[in-house]
Parts: structure tokens; C-alpha cells; sequence
């Protein structure tokens, strides 16, 4: 069974999408257990960790996770009409996603 291009970037879209829904999620309903997923946080000493409230922290980055999946959904539809333009928009826009949560992080943790 062949896939065309565009069945390929929508699939693509859609798992992507699939997967940052998931780990939001699971971030969220963690109970603040998915804050040794953290990069950075897992390397801090337990005094230092007693500083956060782990347990908004991973709803918090549950939360903006959840968000992830809609610019792959917006690729997805995109990609019906324009094959790997979609994905190729998905990938820029989560990519600025994700700087601004660093950004964020780093300037909440000073």
C-alpha cells in the first residue's frame, strides 16, 4: 500500500498532535510526579526543589503542553490542500511555542 505525500503530512500532523495532547495530559493529572521530567528541575537538590510547588508546576506545563497539538491540527487541514507546507507551518509555530515556554521558564526561575 502506497501513501501519497499528502496522506503522509496529515498522518504526521495528526500524530504529533496526538502525542503533545497525551504528555499534556499526563503532565497534568500527575499530581506533580512528572516534575522529575523536567529538564533542569531534575538536577536541582531537594532544598532547592521544597522552593516549588510541584504540583501547579505540572498542571501549569500540562496545560501549555495541550496546547501544542493545535498548530499540527491547523497543519493537518492546511496539508490537504498544500502537502508538507502544513507540516512545515506546524514545526515553525510550535517551534516559537516552545522558545516562549523557555523563555518563560528562565525568567520565573531567577
Amino acid at each position: 500500500m502506497n501513501m501519497s505525500l499528502k496522506e503522509s503530512c496529515i498522518i504526521l500532523d495528526l500524530v504529533m498532535a496526538a502525542i503533545f495532547f497525551l504528555i499534556g495530559f499526563l503532565f497534568y493529572r500527575s499530581n506533580g510526579k512528572a516534575a522529575n521530567s523536567l529538564t533542569g528541575y531534575n538536577m536541582k537538590s531537594a532544598e532547592e526543589r521544597k522552593k516549588y510547588d510541584e504540583k501547579k508546576m505540572c498542571k501549569d506545563y500540562g496545560k501549555r503542553m495541550m496546547l501544542w497539538p493545535i498548530p499540527f491540527f491547523i497543519g493537518a487541514v492546511i496539508d490537504f490542500i498544500f502537502p508538507i507546507k502544513g507540516t512545515l507551518i506546524a514545526w515553525v509555530i510550535w517551534s516559537g511555542m516552545f522558545i516562549l515556554l523557555l523563555i518563560e521558564r528562565h525568567k520565573r526561575e531567577r
